[in-house]
């Protein structure tokens, strides 16, 4: 048996310890989601913790976890009687990303439930973690249909699985712990908001905290029993600061003057729903009880907040988690029911005049600085010669964009872009399973056991059935795709107002992307070549951040950002064959610099073409006389060509829109 590394010996890292040991004490806080780069020790404390827990009292022989105090009355394995319980360690039960949805609700045994009418249920995960921990690893790479199970299971407290009229049901309440790398993408706003707190982590950039890190891992390593040894005692004394906690939690006292502080602070970071303000009255409590106290103070409040909201404020996937702490000491402060700060705010008229005083200088320079500008705004005109680079400028407000898809039935990973047969959906037929059955088409196994009821000596109400019979429902659903964003970024593009509705309307798409589960990329062309600024990925968030850093300036090598975008295609083509692409060309549809530029853009586009990449180009091209070359371009890719006004979802065309491939 592998013996854990001790939670205790973790170093750093207090405000991931803090939240996992609340979680402990308290289970109804609502579980941990654990943000933060590669490497900063996020499951080896998850799977330290378990170590922790009190044993857990269950009824003898029940797959179910009953309480032998107050079992379940619909458990499967039931009915209990109460007493007589038995006590075992608390689990922690691992979700891995990839797992099936049978795996983790349960799988019923389809065939005898329809000849023999026995409900044969194998447990699945969720059982498993009753009354413990459910751990999710990568928590943000979790497939959808297994994310709504999961948000289903948390907000019931129980599991249902469903097949074809035959029902089974059981509780299933845990702690949800999650664990992610925000650069590989972010959650669905639903999940995120079922975990109760959230903590950042990040590697100590301190040399000494960082040498013990090593030392203790290299000791780990070389004899886990013996390490463990060592921090015995102090896991020993943690385990029963735990029980005594637990013990004194339902003496701790939340009044009324800490219950409006909660209030406030959520009133003031303007978070959504009552659930935050719920999760933070029962953190306080936590606190106070974890400290040994029966009384919720203010500090217990702070530090609530700073666990529970950071998650829960955010307005879009693109604005950074976290909560402004001088706003923070202000709410509370000024309902924290003291009567002698209300007459006079102190400081307070140096604050508005200061920050009064801070945007004029700040803005100054850049008003005075607009010696580029002049020269950005009238070089709305096309610039042959290049020019020198320019800053990258802010993009505008983003708005909801129509949607795009790729033409055809695909059969990549669930998302809600394009249409796939999926495992969740509506039924278009039915087919022989290949492999497990997973979604049972019912009428096509009865008409296919039909014939053979003679045959095979049928003589009671039963139907008799067997493998062969049995068909897998097929299904239509929707489908995630790769979205390739090829960005223009040249001279012709870099009016400052120019830009920012361009990156304004990326952004846009990219909120979409978001919404829809693709994965996207981004390559940009100027000056001499083509750059691949983000090479496919999940994190929307990485994608948005490297538009707003885009400088513009030089020539428009629309060639070689073609090319660019076709070998990237080709290597992801590689790596996820399933995943089928959408390429959207941002530009004005101009080409210059080397010999026959315009030319070679063409055969580069008709790379695309030759490939069926679907594809789309957002026209860029202003003023009163147009050339039409972005429409010429979109020929050229097979593809169709749409302006800026037109990708907003409310625009006069504003009708969900397919991306159109040209007839050969």
């Amino acid at each position: 048996m592998t013996i854990p590394f001790p939670f205790t010996a973790v170093v750093g890292q207090d405000d991931l310890r803090l939240a996992l040991l609340l979680n402990a004490v308290s289970p109804a806080v609502g579980g941990v989601l654990v943000r933060g780069e590669k490497g900063t020790a996020k499951s080896t404390a998850v799977r330290a913790l378990s170590e922790l827990l009190p044993e857990v009292p269950v009824v003898p022989g029940c797959r179910f976890s009953c309480d032998p105090a107050s079992p379940d009355p619909g458990c499967p394995d039931g009915p209990h009687e109460t007493g007589g319980g038995v006590e075992r360690p608390a689990r922690m039960v691992e979700l891995p990303v990839g797992a099936s949805e049978d795996r983790l609700v349960g799988a019923l045994d389809i065939e005898r439930a329809l000849s023999e009418g026995v409900k044969a249920f194998e447990p699945g995960l969720l059982a498993d973690a009753h009354r413990g921990i459910l751990y999710v690893d990568e928590v943000n790479l979790l497939h959808d249909h297994l994310v709504d199970l999961l948000l289903d299971a948390a907000a019931m407290g129980a599991s249902y699985v469903e097949r074809e009229g035959v029902s089974v049901r059981h509780a299933a309440r845990f702690l949800l712990v999650g664990t992610m790398n925000p650069e590989e993408g972010e959650l669905r706003p639903q999940l995120l908001d079922r975990f109760g707190l959230t903590v950042e982590v990040a590697a100590s950039r301190e040399p000494d905290q960082r040498v013990e890190v090593v030392r203790r891992r290299l000791a780990y390593d070389d004899d886990p029993a013996a390490f463990a040894a060592r921090w015995a005692e102090d896991e020993a004394e943690v385990r029963a600061r735990i029980v005594a906690a637990r013990e004194l939690l339902p003496s701790v006292r939340l009044g009324d003057g800490a219950l409006r502080q909660i209030a406030a602070t959520c009133a003031a970071f303007e978070v959504d729903g009552m659930r935050a303000d719920i999760v933070m009255a029962r953190t306080a409590t936590a606190l106070a009880a974890w400290a040994g106290r029966t009384d919720v103070l203010a500090e217990d409040v702070r530090q609530a907040a700073l666990l529970a909201l950071p998650h829960r404020r955010r307005r879009n996937p693109f604005d950074a988690p976290g909560l402004d702490e001088d706003k923070l000491d202000e709410t509370l402060e000024e309902f924290g029911g003291s009567e002698e700060d209300d007459p006079d705010p102190g400081p307070g008229p140096d604050g508005p005049g200061g920050g009064g005083g801070q945007p004029d200088p700040g803005e100054g320079p850049e008003g005075g600085d607009t010696g580029a500008s002049p020269e950005a705004g009238e070089g709305g005109q096309p610039q042959p010669s290049g020019g020198g680079e320019q800053s990258a400028v802010r993009a505008s407000e983003p708005f909801r964009a129509k949607v795009l898809s790729v033409p055809g039935i695909g059969e990549g990973v669930a998302g809600r872009r394009s249409r796939a047969r999926t495992e969740h959906g509506r039924t278009t037929g039915a087919r022989r399973p290949q492999g497990a059955l997973t979604k049972l088409h019912l009428a096509a196994t009865v008409l296919a056991a039909a014939p053979h009821q003679r045959a095979r000596g049928r003589s009671g109400p039963g139907l008799v059935v067997r493998r062969d019979d049995l068909r897998q429902a097929t299904r239509e659903g929707r489908e995630g795709n790769l979205v390739l964003f090829v960005v223009d970024a040249s001279g012709s593009m870099a009016a400052r107002q120019r830009m920012s509705a361009v990156k304004g309307a990326v952004l846009s798409l990219l909120l979409d992307a978001y919404q829809r589960r693709d994965k996207v990329g981004l390559v940009t062309f100027r000056g001499t070549g083509a750059d691949v600024a983000l090479p496919p990925t999940s994190s929307v968030d990485a994608a948005a951040a490297r538009l707003e850093s885009l400088p513009t300036g030089g020539r428009t090598p629309l060639a070689a950002g073609l090319l660019r975008a076709h070998d990237v295609l080709r290597v992801e083509r590689l790596r996820d064959p399933a995943r089928r692409p959408l390429v959207v060309v941002v530009t004005d549809g101009r080409a210059t610099g080397g010999p026959e530029p315009v030319a070679l853009a063409g055969r580069a586009a008709r790379l695309f073409a030759a490939d069926g990449v679907a594809s789309v180009v957002v026209d860029c091209e202003s003023g009163p006389v147009r050339l039409g070359l972005a429409g010429q371009l979109a020929g050229e890719l097979g593809g169709t060509a749409v302006t800026l006004d037109e990708l907003r979802a409310d625009s006069i065309a504003g009708l969900v829109k397919d991306v159109q491939r040209r007839a050969a």
